[in-house]
């Protein structure tokens, strides 16, 4: 065992690498800021105002932007070391652990470690955004002023994403809605005998497809919930709860393209180019079926031998069946399917959307008896890391854009999907919608890269932060960013594959 005293110094390195990681961006910032000149207090200009059109060779067009707006840059530099920041996570909350234990084997088995709290809280990945936007927002008001930075949160930023997410996912993880979605995939399991194996095939083939019509956040919270049930109760391998994990984020990313209001970044661009659920089927729905049936079969001949080796628990084993302890009436589930049904038709309404969450928090309290451990924690942390995210995301359009602009079909296919990792598919997308000079091929490319690519990261499309905040307590230690994407990369590799063969093809 480390002596307590030897470990001390570390631990006090360790905070201070933690403050100054957090503090520095805005320390430069803070010394660049003389440079600025007194009177400039204007954001960002639009990707028209910088005026580079005329300008040759992608790095003259950043460096160009980036002396017109020095803020860029940092906004840059925080973002991506937030993006860092999630591939530590895994880490911090074991560090977390270690320093918990050290604290108790010297104070007590009740004592509280400070540094161990510090430590778990920037391991929780809901909370990685939330806490770059400070530094964030510090050099913000360095560079343009506290009211520009306010400005830009209250009036620029789009609040509507985050906020769907949130009712959504509240609605759809209720009691009510659960059990109907499990008797409606259990007709399909029964096909397999209700095994492990036949949920597992069920929940990552059919759910992420209903994603299209109940749209993807609500698919994601009733896949995962059902998956930590019926699969990984079952305490399943870290390989095989990987390569689920990230199978079930890339289903969910593209089961969503069957219609052109589902998905987060289909809905960006259907009415800016015109998409109909109609086109989205021909054009993209049936392929990325086709994809997932693919991806399934290949994990599913891989690991059939651990599929087939786990056992469900017997009815005995469990004192009351959660689902069947008190039945619900049709009336309350009903209820239930009218507020699901209320925020999809307003999910970009945010007042009415948020009237009708008030109004369901009521419907709640009402029927409580017919609900079992209802919180809105998750969602509320869920729509706490997309708030981050936009909010970032936002200010990254001065280098995405030129970087997308000047691809051909193929290679931006794959630069969509390489950049959807490090950035909001959404964003992506919408940013697509700013070229004025992309053609019908480039259009499908950006969208078919952006779908698919939706699994490799937690931040890469919006509903992964429920399915991780679902999921996060079956792995040690909490989700490894690094364990995703692995899990994630063959299925994603199948489905590019998919929409590239297919892409000719009605």
């Amino acid at each position: 065992m480390i002596d307590s005293r030897a470990a001390a110094p570390w631990r006090l390195a360790a905070l201070v690498g933690v403050v100054l990681l957090l503090g520095t961006p805005a320390a430069f910032a803070a010394a660049a800021l003389p440079a600025l000149g007194a009177g400039e207090a204007s954001l960002s200009p639009s990707l028209d105002g910088y005026q580079d059109a005329h300008m040759e060779g992608l790095w003259n067009v950043l460096r160009h932007r980036i002396e017109v707006e020095p803020f860029n840059l940092w906004a840059t530099v925080i973002f991506f070391c937030a993006i860092i920041h999630t591939f530590m996570t895994h880490w911090f909350r074991h560090l977390a652990h270690v320093l918990q234990d050290r604290h108790r084997e010297r104070q007590g088995p009740k004592a509280i470690s400070p540094a161990g709290r510090l430590f778990h809280f920037l391991g929780e990945i809901e909370a990685v955004f939330g806490i770059w936007v400070v530094p964030l927002v510090a050099v913000f008001q360095l560079y343009h002023g506290r009211d520009t930075a306010v400005a830009y949160i209250n009036r620029t930023v789009n609040f509507t994403e985050p906020v769907f997410v949130v009712v959504i996912m509240t609605i759809a993880s209720t009691r009510p809605i659960l059990q109907l979605a499990e008797r409606m995939l259990r007709l399909l399991a029964r096909l397999g005998r209700e095994t492990p194996t036949a949920w597992w095939i069920v929940l990552l083939t059919v759910g992420p497809i209903l994603g299209s019509f109940i749209t993807e956040p609500a698919a994601m919270t009733i896949c995962a919930l059902l998956l930590s049930r019926k699969f990984y109760a079952l305490k399943p391998g870290p390989v095989l709860g990987y390569a689920t994990l990230g199978l079930l984020f890339v289903a969910v990313s593209v089961g969503g393209t069957l219609t052109h209001f589902a998905a987060p970044p289909v809905l960006m661009v259907a009415d800016a180019w015109g998409w109909n659920s109609a086109y989205m089927i021909t054009r993209f729905g049936w392929k990325a079926v086709v994809g997932i049936a693919l991806a399934v079969s290949v994990y599913y001949l891989y690991f059939r031998r651990q599929l087939g080796g786990l056992v469900a628990a017997p009815p005995a084993a469990t004192a009351v069946d959660e689902y069947t302890e008190q039945p619900i009436p049709v009336w309350v589930t009903a209820g239930h399917l009218l507020f699901m049904g209320h925020a999809v038709l307003n999910a970009h309404n945010l007042a009415t959307l948020m009237l009708g969450m008030l109004f369901f928090l009521a419907f709640v309290e009402v029927t409580e008896e017919y609900q079992r451990d209802f919180t809105v924690r998750p969602p509320m942390l869920v729509g706490f890391f997309l708030a981050g995210l936009v909010i970032h995301g936002g200010l990254q359009q001065w280098w995405i854009a030129p970087i997308l602009g000047g691809l051909g079909e193929f290679t931006l296919m794959f630069s969509a999907m390489t950049l959807t990792a490090f950035n909001d598919n959404a964003a992506i997308t919408y940013l697509c919608t700013l070229v004025p000079t992309f053609t019908e091929g480039m259009k499908y490319a950006a969208v078919a890269g952006a779908v698919a690519g939706g699994g490799l990261t937690v931040i890469a499309n919006a509903p992964n932060p429920a399915g991780q905040s679902i999921l996060g307590r079956h792995f040690d230690e909490g989700i490894s960013a690094l364990g995703l994407l692995l899990g994630a990369l063959l299925p994603t590799a199948i489905l590019m594959l998919c929409f590239l063969l297919f892409n000719g093809s009605p």
